[in-house]
């Protein structure tokens, strides 16, 4: 197969998402040390970087956000109760939420911050200005735990497909000891359990942009992940956020969401009575 435009298109793209990020840093530069001077607005400004560049070239029903999941222990769909028993249960607060608000509804928003329910929930991305060893664990954990919180069915008691995973930097570390890549494998290893985690809690992409990318191969029969690796050359930086949108639009576009579902929106007391009964009109039916 050819597309060989197409490569050469979103290599350019990704090209000029880098040069952006690295203006910033021209334009306040810290002085003893590579990056811009101020940290925290460094990191905010990759993640909105990121967001920007999301936006252009996600479906339109798709917004790309920031904020909180929230799973509240109520009734989904007309008559679905699975989650009775359990109880409301809210993320922790999610660098970039890829949000399906044009069939599903949001709690509270305030510009791009939201709180959604986990139905519209298409991808999760923690993003990094650079990955840090010490950021692994912490993040595959984390990310693994919203997965659950987002596992969801609809009225037909089909399990719909979670959502994408990825951990995105601008850089990295990179080990001494052994390759990087390896060594964050063996961490991975580590994080999950097969006898408790699905395929969809399994983080779908880690990667820094301008260097390499570890991307989750979806399975064909057993349900087993694969993860694979790639070093990007020059040519090559349009890889990870390629990566990227491959697995937010396969959730996206996945059977089990074309289904959609009433999410687990509103909740009545469970014993509340109503005070009146008004009676009754008769109708020519349902149609």
């Amino acid at each position: 197969m050819d597309g060989e435009c197409i490569r050469e298109y979103w290599s350019n793209e990704i090209r000029a998402l880098l040069d952006t990020y690295k203006q910033f840093q021209v334009l306040i530069p810290a002085k003893d040390k590579n990056g811009a001077d101020h940290n925290g607005e460094d990191g905010r400004y990759v993640e909105i970087l990121l967001r920007e560049y999301l936006k252009r070239y996600l479906p339109k029903d798709l917004e790309v956000l920031t904020g909180f999941v929230l799973r509240p222990a109520v009734k989904t769909g007309l008559k679905n109760k699975y989650r009775r028993g359990q109880e409301d249960v809210h993320s922790t607060q999610l660098d970039i939420i890829v949000y399906n608000s044009a069939k599903y509804p949001i709690y509270h928003r305030f510009g791009d911050s939201v709180i959604v329910p986990p139905e519209g929930v298409i991808g999760i991305i923690s993003v990094k200005k650079h990955l840090h060893d010490t950021d692994i664990l912490h993040e595959l954990s984390a990310l693994k735990k919203v997965s659950k919180l987002c596992r969801c069915e609809n009225d037909k008691k089909i399990k719909i497909r979670g959502p994408f995973l990825a951990l995105v930097s601008m850089d990295s570390f990179e080990k001494k000891e052994k390759c990087t890549e390896e060594w964050i494998y063996e961490k991975m290893l580590s994080v999950y359990d097969f006898k408790e985690d699905y395929f969809d809690d399994l983080i779908g992409y880690i990667g820094a942009l301008s260097k390499w990318s570890i991307f989750k191969k979806r399975p064909s029969k057993d349900g087993n992940a694969k993860y694979i690796f790639f070093e990007h050359k020059d040519d090559e930086q349009h890889m990870g956020f390629q990566f990227i949108l491959t697995g937010l639009l396969s959730v996206y576009y996945d059977e089990t969401r074309n289904y959609i579902s009433r999410p687990g929106f509103t909740s009545f007391p469970s014993n509340r009575k109503y005070d009146k009964c008004l009676g009754g009109i008769e109708t020519k039916g349902i149609r």
